[in-house]
């Protein structure tokens, strides 16, 4: 309620006092009319009131809503812009391949994907569009037309003198733009979450999708270069490939739970399968295909353009999983506005009819009970000045008015009823259903909040847990068997941690140990305790059999917010993969202390595969 409308109220009520003053002022003839119009101005400011409160909260509710929906929309142009920034690398890698520097068709082609790159950025800053500072899409249209005037350069070259180099270092510029761009995918994500916490839900998920996108398409174009000059496949190639195959196969992973499960909208169901038919068998089919012939020599059955055409087609899934699930999120945000809509005008319309009513019913009373009542002045005014006997006869008015209490008592128990299932469903959103711990979506919201940033000023060592072979617990016992597997492994873990640590499952047997205020020394010790411990256990499964279960640690240590959390994720990450590399068992830190982490191989061994890791969106 604003301080205008209270003072309009107080004004209201000077003049109810000055009136039933001046009427009083006339003797006892007018002692029912002055009680009259005092119970009437006191029912009449309360239900003002009372009024205004209730349109205030559907105001309110139609407002966020509003704001829901036009954040959601304006989230939806960037991610289309990041899109539209990954698809242009589609024709650019064409043109790299092509052998006629003056092939009319694939040149028309990328001026097209580059002027709708062009037209997304300028409707990105417009003020009518996402609204997006100029300061953050200046380096994206820097690094664009950089990465943009070399392909031109590279293209200009007759392709028997294309060197390998030039043509990877162009794609890696290409890639630069999307990375870049990220900085404004996050700054919008960040701002509405921070604004609107209902929407954070979309916002990662739709992000995912996005990601999915980008990586989809990063992982033709990591193998676009030796076949674009008809070299074999160098090994930095593959292991950009496989690592950014075992990201795609993570997301995947989320995305199935997520979209089906929690939006719970059969419109995507199509879309998923789409995805999972054409591109995870197909489009990486191609790519495997590609590489294998790679390997072997640098004859490979596509050429660029053919490799970049049919590739993009199994993309497009893709790019349609992400424009169906946010059509279903704006879809239903606008619905709630409408709702909400529709809740302010019958607010405000039944708060219009109370107040019509109550004139009426005063002035219906006034004529029809009070004007009979005062030809027997001195029995009303007896009968008036009874407390008891005045409550008796005003009793079918009390009996409304309990009525409006009431239903403002129904309303509070929905309101609480309400915020205790939002309560519950924050908690199940961010509570781990097998393990009971947080998940990664909790993890990332701490990781990532300016407020944990400014608890944890002095830093947080983070101990990221893999376990040891668990695919094999899975295919010779089984998923039960492997998800008791885990149980008891987390059960184990717990006793030794601290009161302020944070545990969580960071994804499949992946777990995250967050310790605010320690330094590395103590993180690496408990790491290897747990290790130890783990190392000594044996879990035995339903079948009576025992199972030996192992893992490996990789520790680093940093400090909270935005781009600090990925920058520590990806320390922790990069000692786990030494770790894995090492053989397994182990713990190693980012920055290795001689005592605790021996230093790493100069060469990786190939044979072992390379650790999967999403980088926090």
């Amino acid at each position: 309620m604003t301080s205008g409308s209270i003072n309009h109220i107080g004004a209201a009520l000077q003049r109810v006092k000055h009136q039933v003053a001046k009427h009083a002022s006339c003797g006892g003839d007018h002692s029912l009319r002055r009680k009259l119009l005092v119970g009437a101005g006191i029912a009449f400011i309360c239900t003002s009131i009372l009024a205004i409160g209730v349109i205030g909260r559907s105001f309110d509710d139609y407002r966020r809503a509003r704001q829901n929906l036009r954040g959601l929309e304006s989230y939806r142009i960037i991610l289309s812009a990041a899109n539209l920034l990954s698809a242009e690398r589609g024709p650019s890698n064409s043109v790299l391949g092509d052998a006629d520097v003056t092939h009319g068709a694939l040149r028309e082609r990328l001026a097209a994907f580059r002027a709708r790159s062009d037209a997304i950025l300028d409707q990105l800053s417009a003020p009518s569009g996402a609204g997006v500072p100029a300061d953050l899409l200046k380096p994206v249209r820097a690094q664009l037309l950089e990465a943009r005037q070399e392909v031109d350069r590279v293209a200009a070259i007759p392709r028997e003198r294309r060197g390998l180099d030039d043509v990877q270092s162009v794609i890696e510029g290409m890639f630069k733009v999307v990375d870049i761009f990220q900085s404004v995918v996050a700054w919008k994500a960040g701002m509405l979450m921070a604004s609107n916490p209902e929407l954070a839900e979309p916002i990662m998920t739709g992000r995912i999708f996005s990601d999915l996108r980008e990586y989809g398409g990063r992982i033709g174009s990591q193998i676009m270069a030796p076949i674009a000059i008809g070299q074999p496949m160098p090994l930095k190639n593959l292991i950009d490939s496989n690592r950014t195959r075992g990201r795609l196969l993570e997301l995947w992973s989320l995305v199935g739970d997520q979209a089906v499960a929690s939006r719970g909208d059969p419109r995507l169901a199509l879309p998923l399968r789409d995805a999972e038919r054409m591109f995870f068998g197909e489009g990486l089919g191609i790519v495997d295909m590609l590489i294998a012939e790679g390997r072997k020599s640098g004859n490979y059955a596509m050429t660029a353009d053919q490799f970049t055409v049919r590739f993009v087609e199994t993309l497009k899934p893709l790019e349609r999983l992400r424009g169906v699930f946010l059509d279903v999120a704006i879809e239903r945000l606008t619905e709630t506005r409408t709702g909400a809509l529709v809740i302010l005008t019958v607010t405000i319309a039944i708060a219009m009819i109370i107040l019509a009513v109550l004139v009426c019913l005063v002035f219906a009373a006034q004529r029809f009970i009070f004007g009979p009542l005062m030809r027997a002045r001195e029995a009303v005014i007896v009968l008036a000045e009874d407390r008891p006997t005045v409550f008796h006869h005003e009793r079918p008015h009390a009996i409304e008015m309990r009525r409006l209490f009431d239903a403002i008592g129904i309303l509070r128990e929905s309101l609480a009823e309400r915020a205790s299932l939002t309560r519950q469903l924050k908690q199940q959103a961010e509570t781990d259903g097998l393990t009971g711990l947080m998940n990664r979506r909790a993890l990332d919201m701490i990781g990532e909040s300016q407020t944990s940033s400014r608890v944890m000023a002095d830093g947080v060592c983070l101990i990221l847990m893999d376990v040891d072979h668990f695919k094999s617990i899975n295919d010779r016992h089984g998923h039960l068997e492997g998800d008791r597997v885990l149980k008891e492994t987390i059960e184990s873990i717990r006793p030794m941690l601290g009161v302020n640590d944070l545990f969580a499952r960071f994804g499949g047997e992946e777990f995250v140990i967050l310790i605010p205020g320690r330094d590395v020394g103590e993180a690496l010790a408990l790491a290897e305790r747990i290790r130890r411990v783990l190392e000594t256990k044996r879990i035995m499964l339903s079948d009576g059999a025992m199972v030996k279960v192992t893992a490996s640690f990789g520790v680093a240590r940093g400090s909270l917010g935005q781009f600090a959390w990925r920058r520590l994720i990806e320390a922790a990450d990069a000692a786990l993969y030494r770790a894995k590399s090492d053989g397994r068992n182990c713990v190693r830190h980012s920055q290795p202390a001689p005592s605790l982490v021996p230093d790493i191989p100069d060469e990786p061994d190939l044979k072992k595969p390379p650790h999967k890791f999403i980088a926090a969106q």
